[in-house]
């Protein structure tokens, strides 16, 4: 249960910092969102790898790094911890008024571009500097990807409300960031963004392809790595 755990704090704290953020206006909020995601993957990545992400974590299962069991143990956690986070920050801003986002015509077909990219961006560079064997216990891929989601926030942000992430997608909903009729957007948008991200990786990486490991020989290669950047033992 301690790898769904973290995952859950994880994503509970990511989406919280952008609930509050976004609801109160915050002029830095890309900013704080990114260093959010930055710290808690230093904090967690030791524990499960530090997805945060159901995108990212669909990523990692097609590059073979973890069992289908474990990545739904993952998406569950992460999308419960998207839930909490949302609902308190939402409670705790409190806001006299909230704008959902809302997409229709043509804005459907930008959104789905501008996730599809952005999230296939972040789930590659996660695959890239957090699951690589070229980067062996390396201290930066948290700086990496905290990196990846300031920069979408801002490239994309004002097409798609820059999401990247289907924890924060139904998070942000129940806490009124995103419209409802909206989340089949996000959702098919970040998970062919995160599938393609890792094919790709296999295709650049042909060496790296893994069969994924009983749970404790995982746990013994994640504590040995933070960010399970470790060379694959076999």
């Amino acid at each position: 249960m301690r790898k769904p755990l973290a995952e859950f704090i994880g994503a509970l704290f990511l989406v919280f910092t952008i609930t509050a953020t976004v609801l109160s206006k915050a002029s830095l909020a890309p900013l704080a969102i990114g260093a959010s995601l930055m710290v808690m993957v230093y904090a967690g990545g030791h524990v499960s790898g530090a997805h945060f992400n159901p995108a990212v974590t669909l990523g990692v299962f097609v590059r073979g790094r973890i069992k289908g069991g474990e990545a739904m143990a993952y998406v569950v956690a992460q999308v419960a911890g998207g839930l909490v986070g949302g609902l308190i920050g939402r409670w705790v801003v409190d806001p006299d008024e909230v704008t959902a986002v809302s997409l229709s015509g043509r804005q459907i077909g930008a959104a789905l571009v501008a996730e599809a990219l952005l999230t296939f961006m972040l789930a590659y560079v996660v695959l890239n500097v957090a699951t690589s064997s070229d980067h062996p216990q390396n201290s930066f891929y948290g700086l990496a990807i905290g990196f990846t989601v300031l920069a979408g926030a801002v490239a994309v942000g004002g097409v798609s409300g820059g999401v990247f992430n289907p924890a924060v997608a139904v998070g942000g909903s129940v806490a009124g960031l995103f419209s409802w009729s909206s989340l089949w957007v996000y959702l098919i948008a970040q998970g062919v963004g995160g599938t393609l991200a890792g094919f790709v990786f296999l295709a650049l990486n042909p060496d790296e392809r893994e069969t994924p490991r009983a749970e404790s020989d995982t746990a013994v290669r994640d504590a040995d790595a933070p960010g399970t950047g470790a060379p694959a033992r076999t």
